[in-house]
């Protein structure tokens, strides 16, 4: 299927590594030219150079960080008229009420909320003019099923789920949409750290670490970054124009509700 993106921009934040890579790369695949950031200089350029050697698009890596105003306007200088953003960040380790004083409060809303919502702000005005934007927010799984261990997570991202439904519903007249993606159990380096956190708490090995993982989903497997990357081609492709405000889970059958 061709996705009628061949020679649109992205912006995909967080893409040295995990989800993120597997977005920009699926992206490049389909003809975009693709920003990417990281705040690892090593592997932010060691990701591009692959980018690039995989699908010959355009890559263009910037080193900064999007929680920061300035990691933001870098980001911004280097594709001031994205057709596309994928915001995409780290989420905050697990733990519990009592672990989490402002300071963690504010981390996790500068992260997980107001990163998102501010390269919104500057994006959305020029998508509108240009008849054409796609906006993926990557959030997780905990946005649908809470968990109170990842509390700060679910908190941050629910309120970046309510703040894309409602500006959705104001921008999909100029053909831009806005779409969440729920990942849970994919095989990136955010599941190595759980993986070692239960090797930790259980004096278990790394494999059954990993076990314990994939036996909580139906499918008991993880998911493929690749599979992540083309859901995320296809909601910010050409043929996608009528979905918008969604938040569509990626989670090997994992979440247990009807809605």
């Amino acid at each position: 299927m061709d996705l009628g993106i061949q020679g649109r921009s992205a912006i995909v934040c967080a893409s040295s590594q995990g989800l993120g890579y597997a977005c920009a790369l699926a992206l490049a695949s389909e003809g975009c030219s693709v920003v990417i950031n990281g705040r690892s200089e090593v592997r932010l350029l060691a990701a591009a150079a692959e980018l690039r050697r995989l699908t010959g698009a355009a890559v263009a890596p910037v080193l900064a960080d999007i929680n920061t105003e300035a990691g933001r306007e870098d980001l911004l200088a280097a594709c001031p008229d994205p057709d596309i953003l994928v915001n995409n960040n780290a989420g905050p380790p697990p733990g519990q009420l009592a672990d989490w004083d402002h300071t963690a409060w504010i981390g996790a809303l500068e992260s997980n909320l107001l990163a998102a919502a501010l390269l919104m702000r500057a994006v959305i005005p020029g998508m509108r003019a240009r008849q054409f934007g796609r906006i993926i927010n990557i959030t997780s799984a905990m946005v649908k099923s809470p968990h109170p261990a990842m509390g700060l997570s679910t908190a941050a991202r629910a309120g970046l789920t309510a703040l894309s439904k409602a500006l959705s519903r104001e921008c999909v007249i100029d053909n831009v949409t806005i779409n969440n993606l729920l990942p849970e159990r994919f095989d990136t380096p955010r599941q190595e750290f759980m993986a070692q956190r239960l090797m930790r708490e259980n004096g278990i090995s790394r494999d059954q670490a990993r076990q314990q993982i994939v036996d909580t989903l139906p499918a008991k497997r993880f998911g493929s970054p690749f599979e992540f990357g083309a859901a995320c081609a296809y909601f910010c492709s050409a043929k996608s124009g009528f979905i918008t405000g969604q938040s569509l889970q990626l989670d090997g059958g994992a979440y247990c509700g009807l809605l």
